[in-house]
């Protein structure tokens, strides 16, 4: 792209500011790059890790105290502040690119007065061609044609009806201060005129603040062609050839090209259209770069002039593509140092800087390009802008495609800007090959995310017209474009794309998928597709969706009433939706939760994200989050073919959903005496648990009897008998969380220490999607062989439904399969006392994995070492179906594919490995690496999740108001400071990544350190992303804002960047830590945080890093040298323990025993509350779920007036659930409600809310 090659010391003592943001920004910053130009750029918060602002020298925030959004984005307006910006930093170059204000000739002229060069016009010629009618008389002094029309503003609407009438109909009213299509106006007769005459001078004064109007003939059929000037500012000027912008939405330009195809087709008028171009530049003693804009009409070929663009354009690389080695943004900065130095006559030196360059007939022009613009915009939904964040970004690289870009995976398209995300120019030798060029990359072009015009130009591209060379200024005005999709036009209560089987990678990756993966996968073999491909997922309220394309689909789940167009359609069989019809999914039945909808084709435009296009915590999905109104979905190849033959699933292998579950689970990993006494075993699993409303897709909660312990507490896992040092889950597993059973599902932690009693069956996993609140389930034990036994039947089923040709379905499995009390102990290896050999506990974990755990229930480096020897071991081997090991304190987590191996193969290979260990680990050695870490202790990040804890859940506790000083308390400190103090003075271990998203476990190398603290009970709802806490030894790093229960001392730099942008991550790789890593903390000030904080969003920051090996001969030698100390440590610490201890349960006694008060008498309340309009009697509508009223939208009285009127609002599953008034309510009127329906107050399912006339 370079013109040429000058010295370095024409540029050397320059600094170039750019007063702009986005791809033109990214574009100049490389030039003056490529230069060697010393560069600074401005930012407003939306845009602070965007590409300028990284590729500049120096980057300064704009209006950065502002914490309003809408006003700080507006900082690239403030020309006060650019100013003095340019004025601090010594700047001697301002490039203002185009937008904001690079037309603006009062900043233009402040930054002249300033001593800086302006790179473009002087401010009197910007001001001058900013007036239309200025531009005009200009024009004319040249002989330049002019469109006809009126010579100077209109006085009032009677002289523009007057003008109207003169030049013929139809007109433009036109603003004179406007541009790019803003403040004109199309009137087809004189009452439009009249009508619109003053709205328009309205609007342009509210955009301009200049309300001139002029009018001009407005020709239907007509070109779009400008001409590319550059000047001296001498009076001389050349062009650089012409574009055609014919192409044009609400006029504003879509694709350019060059040369234009009419201009190729008749170059008589090509060369007159130069020479006018260069008249009015050198009349105007133009300096710079600029633009002249023509309408050419296309039947007679008459050109008149519309404008100048006293800027750099948007379109100006398809004339530098058409030139090779041309770069405009040189020349300009050239031209701008030889202003601002006086060397008048540099530019003219300049090889780019010569007419006879681009005064090259069509015949003989080697060159043809075309350029595209991709804004996220929805082409279906009148263009409007589509904010959000780009999954995936990918492009094809030709030698002749040029990317003119600011965005990747990752970037987020705010509201407050353009929506433009990149430019495509292609060239060819011809323009029927640049077409070819231009088709395919458009074909092959990802950019993922919220809706964009891809398709829409691709569309334009492959039409007869555009091909033809035949569009002109209307031709988009009746182009048809119909996208292959649908539009969400009621997501419910939570729509969201998942596939099967999700994730399988561990680390705390949420392994997401569907909650009821039969269904779902049902409803995919259905339409023809593979049984995992994506689909969506309906909780509870159903959708409602507009189909612009014909497509094929089925619905499967918790019974709905299903419609297309308003005729109801049938559940669990093929479904064709013609194009333009709009299918509705109801409310879920008495029954079941989640209801399933698989489309032929599946959802191509939606990326995987670490393997899977499942959501998850703000992760992969659609936007990483459920739809909602708006959003758009791109389809496959959905469509029926010709002879498109019914097909159902048979009614007798239809799911029974129901209230009362009986869930088939195989014991463990920690269904033993050592954990829970006997009786309290047998009561877990004779007890019908109730489901809380409290659950989601991270977990079901479930309410009951309290557990019955077999221990008073959790050892070095934590004060409460539930505790355990943290250990690996598996999928499925019912986690008891203090005295609350959870059943961990698919956005659940794989790794965290709590007790995990019994793991749900593979082939019973579904039955946890369709769990509604207010449900009762039993769990039943069954043995391997048994869940093995359900898992094939079910895949024989899916397999024999997949065969089109086959009505020989397997029989449902046999009901009853008893209750097997199976010790979910493997396999055990004695201690040998002799030769201090740990002992090995090898426990079940449902049907696919195996707990192994080492030692006792305590922290030990040598039980660790021995885990990492033993998990080399077995990835040595080479074992057969193991997808995944997960480490941590005392154990790993093997989990397996039981397809692939079995429970006792695996078991034999893994006691086999385990055998094969040294008995001494004092030798081994474990390669890792020291990371140093950022951290501002007892930070006011922290300290403020703490106040909203106190506000919102609890005021009283061991761990209040400070958990830095609790922590000195509970280990017999001083001080705060000294606790604060120990836990940065020693380096840290990596014991094992998981939880959330590769969170790790660390434990301080130095055993003085290593203070311990209980979990917070209640935990937090909020935790910043980077908070640091503890809980039992453990310390963990926060990878994301989420709930929690560590106690907090510091905050540094997260261990996760989710797009892998950054020095020490990848796409692939998100995480930083892995075992066996050590962590060194480095203090900071929230000052110095916030800077790094910046940086490492931007994939700017790059930690310390050293390769470093962990010994452990080193360490059990530094460890005995300091044997005394720790025991002195320990001691002190028990003491302190035993106190905080006392009080804590003191406190929580206290706290349980005024929150269970508060509540009866809140009950005690409502049972004496009348609510008016109470009725116990005709036709209602129910609730769907046990849930808490949280808003009553409607009152006796009022007519329901749609079926998507919403009468009430449940909170639910830790979710408002909106409840609709339904089609058969339609007319009616509401006439009382509920008997407990009050807000605040609690309905079950089943229970009436509303009473209709």
């Amino acid at each position: 792209m370079s013109s040429s090659d000058p010295p370095a010391t024409t540029y050397a003592s320059h600094k170039l500011f750019v007063a702009n943001r986005g791809e033109i920004a990214v574009r100049i910053l490389r030039t003056a790059k490529r230069l060697n130009i010393r560069t600074v750029a401005v930012y407003t918060r939306p845009d602070a890790t965007a590409p300028h602002v990284v590729l500049a020298d120096e980057a300064i925030a704009l209006r950065a105290q502002d914490d309003d959004p809408v006003s700080n984005a507006r900082g690239y307006l403030d020309a006060e502040a650019i100013l003095a910006i340019c004025k601090e930093r010594g700047v001697t170059l301002v490039h203002p690119g185009y937008g904001f204000l690079s037309e603006n000739a009062t900043f233009a002229q402040m930054v002249v007065d300033a001593g800086i060069g302006w790179l473009g016009p002087r401010p009197e010629t910007i001001e001058a061609m900013g007036l239309k009618h200025r531009a005009r008389d200009l024009a004319t002094e040249v002989d330049v044609p002019l469109v006809p029309g009126s010579k100077g503003l209109l006085r009032d609407v009677d002289e523009a009806v007057a003008l109207a009438s003169e030049i013929g109909l139809p007109v433009m009213l036109k603003s004179t201060a406007g541009g790019g299509g803003m403040g004109l106006v199309v009137c087809s007769s004189i009452d439009e005129l009249c009508e619109k005459f003053h709205s328009t001078q309205a609007r342009a004064q509210t955009l301009f603040h200049n309300d001139g109007l002029f009018i001009e003939r407005y020709y239907p059929a007509a070109r779009h062609v400008e001409v590319q000037i550059f000047g001296d500012g001498m009076g001389h000027a050349i062009h650089m050839g012409e574009r055609e912008c014919s192409v044009q939405r609400r006029h504003q330009k879509v694709i350019e090209e060059a040369p234009s195809p009419f201009m190729i087709r008749h170059p008589d008028i090509q060369s007159r259209l130069w020479a006018a171009a260069v008249r009015l530049a050198e009349h105007v003693r133009y300096e710079s770069a600029g633009t002249v804009e023509f309408l050419v009409d296309d039947a007679t070929g008459e050109f008149f002039f519309l404008e100048m663009n006293t800027r750099l354009q948007v379109e100006h690389p398809v004339t530098e593509q058409t030139n090779p080695r041309l770069d405009i943004v040189e020349l300009m900065i050239l031209q701008g140092i030889a202003t601002r130095s006086k060397l008048y006559n540099a530019i003219s030196l300049h090889p780019a800087y010569n007419q006879d360059r681009y005064s090259v007939s069509p015949s003989e022009r080697q060159h043809h390009a075309i350029e595209v613009r991709i804004y996220c915009e929805n082409p279906s939904a009148q263009f409007k802008p589509s904010p959000g964040v780009l999954q995936h970004v990918s492009f094809p690289k030709e030698e002749w495609l040029r990317v003119d870009s600011w965005v990747e995976t990752g970037t987020t398209i705010t509201p407050y800007y353009d929506p433009l995300a990149c430019k495509l120019i292609v060239s060819g030798s011809s323009r029927a090959e640049a077409l070819e060029r231009l088709s395919d990359v458009l074909s092959r072009t990802k950019l993922y995310g919220p809706p964009n015009n891809v398709q829409y130009l691709k569309a334009i591209c492959d039409s007869e017209t555009f091909r033809a060379g035949n569009a002109t200024t209307t031709f988009l005005d009746t182009f048809s474009f119909v996208p292959r999709g649908f539009t969400v036009q009621n997501g419910g209560l939570e729509a969201t794309v998942q596939d099967y089987p999700g994730r399988r990678i561990g680390l705390g990756m949420p392994r997401s998928g569907p909650m009821d993966s039969f269904a779902f996968r049902v409803a995919n073999v259905l339409v023809g597709n593979e049984p995992g491909i994506e689909g969506l997922e309906l909780t509870l309220t159903g959708c409602r969706l507009l189909f612009h394309t014909a497509a094929v689909v089925a619905v499967t789940g918790a019974h709905s009433n299903v419609t297309v167009d308003g005729k109801e359609a049938r559940m669990w069989e093929r479904i064709i939706v013609p194009a333009g019809s709009k299918l509705v999914v109801g409310t879920a039945k008495d029954t079941g939760m989640r209801t399933y909808l698989a489309v032929r084709g599946g959802f191509p435009e939606i990326p995987r994200y670490l393997g899977s296009k499942s959501t998850s915590m703000g992760l992969g999905g659609y936007q990483g989050r459920a739809l909602t109104s708006g959003d758009q979905i791109a389809l496959g190849d959905c469509s029926p073919t010709a002879s498109e033959a019914p097909f159902a699933l048979p009614p007798a292998l239809t799911p029974v959903y129901t209230s009362d579950w009986t869930v088939y689970v195989l014991p463990g990993p920690q269904c033993d005496p050592t954990f829970i006494t006997t009786d309290g075993i047998s009561e877990f699993f004779d007890t019908k648990w109730t489901v809380s409303s409290s659950s989601n897709r991270m977990g079901i909660r479930l309410e009951g009897p309290q557990i019955k312990w077999a221990r008073e507490n959790g050892g070095e896992g934590g004060s409460h008998p539930s505790n355990i040092l943290d250990n690996g889950y598996a999928f499925g597993t019912i986690n008891v969380n203090g005295d609350t059973p959870v059943i961990l599902t698919h956005e659940g932690p794989d790794m965290g220490g709590y007790v995990c009693v019994c793991t749900v069956a593979s082939a019973e996993l579904w039955k946890l999607g369709q769990l509604r609140a207010g449900n009762t389930v039993q769990f039943r034990r069954i043995t391997y062989d048994q869940a093995m036994s359900l898992y094939k039947d079910q895949q024989r089923l899916l397999k024999a439904l997949a065969e089109p040709s086959t009505d020989d379905f397997p029989a449902p499995s046999a009901g009853d399969l008893g209750d097997s009390n199976v010790d979910p102990r493997l396999h055990a290896v004695s201690p040998d006392d002799a030769s201090r050999r740990p002992g090995v506990v090898f426990r079940q974990a449902g049907d696919s994995a195996i707990l192994v755990e080492f030692g006792d229930m305590e922290l030990d480096f040598a039980i660790r070492a021995r885990i990492h020897a033993f998990e080399t071991e077995v990835k040595r081997r080479g074992i057969p179906g193991i997808w995944s090991l997960a480490p941590c304190i005392r154990s790993t987590m093997v989990h397996f594919d039981s397809v692939v191996i079995s429970q006792g193969d695996l078991l034999a290979a893994l006691i086999e490995a385990e055998a094969s260990l040294p008995v001494s680990v004092e030798s081994l050695t474990f390669p890792g690496r020291r990371i140093t870490f950022p951290i501002v202790l007892d930070d006011r990040w922290n300290r403020e999740a703490l106040e909203r804890y106190m506000r919102s859940i609890r005021e009283t506790a061991v761990y209040l108001p400070s958990n830095v000083e609790y922590l000195a308390k509970n280990n017999g400190l001083e001080s705060a400071q000294e606790a604060l103090k120990l836990l940065v003075r020693t380096d840290w271990l990596v014991l094992g990544v998981g939880f959330y998203l590769a969170c790790p476990f660390l434990v301080p190398i130095d055993p003085r350190c290593r203070l311990v603290g209980q979990k917070m009970n209640p935990s937090r709802t909020y935790t910043p992303r980077g908070a640091i806490g503890i809980a039992g030894v453990v310390a963990a790093i926060y990878p994301v804002e989420s709930p929690g229960g560590y106690q907090l001392y510091g905050r540094t730099l997260p261990p996760w960047q989710t797009w892998g942008k950054g020095h020490d991550f990848a796409p692939d790789t998100p995480w930083l830590l892995r075992p066996f890593d050590q962590v060194a903390y480095e203090v900071v000030s929230e000052e110095e945080y916030l800077q790094l904080e910046s940086r490492f969003d931007a994939g700017q920051y790059a930690f310390k890093i050293e390769e470093r090996t962990f010994s452990m001969a080193e360490y059990t030698a530094f460890v005995r040298s300091i044997e005394t100390e720790v025991k002195e440590f320990r001691a002190r610490q028990a003491r302190a323990v035993t106190k905080e201890e006392a009080r804590q349960r003191d406190l929580f006694a206290a706290w349980d025993r005024q929150r269970r008060e508060e509540l009866e008498a809140q009950k005690s309340v409502a049972s004496d509350i009348i609510v008016s309009g109470t009725y116990a009697g005709g036709d209602c509508l129910t609730s769907s779920l046990t849930a808490h009223v949280w808003k009553i939208k409607c009152s006796v009285g009022d007519l329901v007036t749609s079926a998507e009127q919403v009468l009430v609002i449940l909170e639910a599953m830790k979710t408002e659930v909106n409840i609709e008034a339904g089609e058969e309510h339609v007319g009616r009127k509401v006439k009382g409600f509920g008997r407990d329906v009050r807000e605040g107050g609690a309905v079950r399912a089943g229970e009436a809310l509303v009473y209709f006339d």
